[in-house]
């Protein structure tokens, strides 16, 4: 009996409708209520045909093809549960996941997305974000989605065909964006990025909005033209899998030895701490945490000039400005 049977679409639709209703009462879609009907609508078990749950042994295989029909059971309704779901592993590393519903109708929510627009994602995953906005804009030509890994590609683009979606699906490094489906209207990434990349921006139209995670953050850029952006972070916090591709290094973990026990434990403060890495140390991250109130995320933005990217607090052009790779 195959995975995708009678049963298991019943279990698929009540599940859908109860996520759908969960991130609904959690007032996500209230700027943008259309994105309810993509997520009623696109089914995402058809994009996460197994996936890995994190357990004491190690990681579990939920696989929706097992012959086990209580595990096929399993494997759909965790399909639906508000969670991100590891789709890729390699050598205990996560390569790739399905982000958390709830934060990708935030997500497409805020890169506020209108009819005709020309969208570029970058990070395809499962393919399931680029079906949402394929869904969105009733043409599957108008997005773009890009990923590193040829075996990502390949199976984003046979669960974008089994859900009814072919958007152009490429294999490359999304840093670079993808300049002959230029130009775009919105980029969103769902991965994490050290800085801007400057590719992105010649890419884009002018007045186009950028949406991408930094630092444990959400960074919503607004671009003048090819060389120029501003934006600022949303509020929430947002953590992805970090962009690979040519010279990307993982950061080195910063030492809090010395720090207040509160303050380490402050998200808001973590944030601080990576986003002027290699700028501030923990100590001078800190004396001004403290200095400013303690500010939140929504207080710091980004603003690129040419070859110049620099973070700041408050002010594009105040006293606190870190230079950004």
């Amino acid at each position: 009996m195959g995975a995708y049977d009678t049963e298991i679409d019943g279990i698929a639709v009540a599940e859908r409708a109860a996520l759908v209703r969960e991130i609904d009462a959690d007032g996500a879609w209230a700027e943008d209520p259309v994105w309810r009907e993509a997520f009623a609508e696109v089914p995402r078990h058809l994009f996460v045909p197994y996936y890995y749950v994190a357990g004491r042994g190690g990681y579990e295989r939920r696989w929706g093809e097992s012959p086990d029909p209580a595990a096929r059971e399993r494997w759909v309704r965790g399909a639906y549960e508000d969670v991100p779901l590891a789709t890729r592993l390699r050598d205990g590393e996560l390569l790739s996941s399905s982000s958390q519903p709830s934060l990708m109708a935030r997500m497409l929510v805020a890169l506020r997305v209108e009819d005709g627009d020309r969208v570029l994602e970058v990070g395809a995953g499962t393919g399931y974000n680029a079906a949402l906005l394929a869904h969105r804009l009733g043409d599957d030509d108008l997005v773009t989605t890009i990923d590193l890994e040829p075996e990502i590609t390949e199976s984003a683009r046979q669960h974008l065909a089994a859900a009814g979606h072919r958007p152009p699906v490429v294999t490359g490094d999304g840093a670079r964006g993808v300049p002959e489906r230029a130009p775009f209207d919105r980029i969103i990434a769902t991965c994490a990025l050290p800085t801007v990349p400057r590719a992105w921006l010649a890419q884009c139209r002018p007045g186009a909005r950028v949406l991408t995670p930094l630092a444990t953050g959400l960074l919503a850029l607004t671009v003048r033209d090819a060389e120029h952006a501003e934006g600022r972070f949303l509020p929430s916090a947002a953590f992805f899998v970090p962009l690979r591709g040519e010279g990307r290094a993982e950061p080195e973990e910063v030492s809090l030895t010395g720090l207040p026990a509160r303050a380490r434990e402050q998200e808001p403060f973590r944030f601080l701490l990576a986003l002027t890495r290699g700028a501030l140390d923990p100590l001078q991250a800190h004396a001004l945490w403290e200095r400013e109130g303690e500010p939140d995320r929504g207080r710091y933005g980004v603003t690129v000039d040419g070859e110049h990217a620099w973070a700041w607090l408050d002010d594009p052009g105040g006293p606190h400005r870190w230079a950004l790779p």
